[in-house]
């Protein structure tokens, strides 16, 4: 287990915190290819697919033969819809699909685990007590991370019962908020820093330890 230091919003050493060495002392030597594959699949999952083109099947009209087969001294044509008119089916065209696939699940964890330890051997990995919000400005959460915590760049975890901090963070341009189990590589990687409340640091240890 690795101990780490619980500070309040004025960067004071409140208490410390036992987390897995697999959470924050992962070796990093694979880490470059566990953060590729991780982070193409997510960024696969999220595209739409919606892309489709009509082939001649779905083009409405064109079910009578334009002129009869022979003696007219023209091409053949069965279709008005076929591909080489103009308005007509799209040969071979692409069609909607999905492009969400899933690495293996020691792919994940390992680029999480990577991730986190990596933050944590940077110093950037900054874990508090508690967010207690008083109001829902943005502006208050803005002074609260930057001139508080001396942050100008952080992906901040709570739990999903602190509204306030959730509505506020994610007016911010140059801050993320999300809840334990939502976490994901992408939006980690994205962020310089990492802040982790007491009880999200718990829950993520408890999460990964268990998969």
């Amino acid at each position: 287990m690795a101990t780490l230091d619980v500070i309040n919003l004025d960067k004071e050493k409140v208490g410390s915190i036992e987390l897995s060495d697999a959470l924050v002392n992962a070796p990093l030597e694979n880490a470059d290819a566990l953060f590729y594959e991780t982070v193409k699949a997510h960024l696969a999952s999220r595209r739409s697919g919606t892309h489709a083109v009509k082939n001649r099947t779905l083009v409405s009209g064109g079910g009578k033969k334009p002129w009869r087969q022979k003696g007219t001294g023209r091409a053949r044509q069965g279709s008005i819809r076929a591909s080489q008119w103009v308005g007509g089916g799209k040969a071979m065209a692409p069609k909607a699909r999905d492009y969400s696939y899933a690495p293996p699940k020691r792919v994940r964890k390992g680029a999480l685990c990577a991730a986190l330890s990596m933050r944590a051997r940077e110093q950037a990995l900054v874990i508090v007590d508690t967010f207690p919000l008083e109001s829902a400005k943005t502006k208050a959460t803005l002074e609260l991370l930057t001139k508080r915590l001396k942050l100008s760049d952080a992906l901040v975890v709570d739990e999903r019962k602190n509204t306030l901090l959730h509505r506020t963070v994610r007016n911010l341009a140059d801050f993320d908020v999300l809840p334990p189990e939502g976490l994901n590589l992408e939006s980690l990687l994205r962020r310089k820093a990492l802040v982790l409340t007491s009880a999200a640091a718990q829950a993520l240890n408890q999460s990964l330890e268990a998969r």
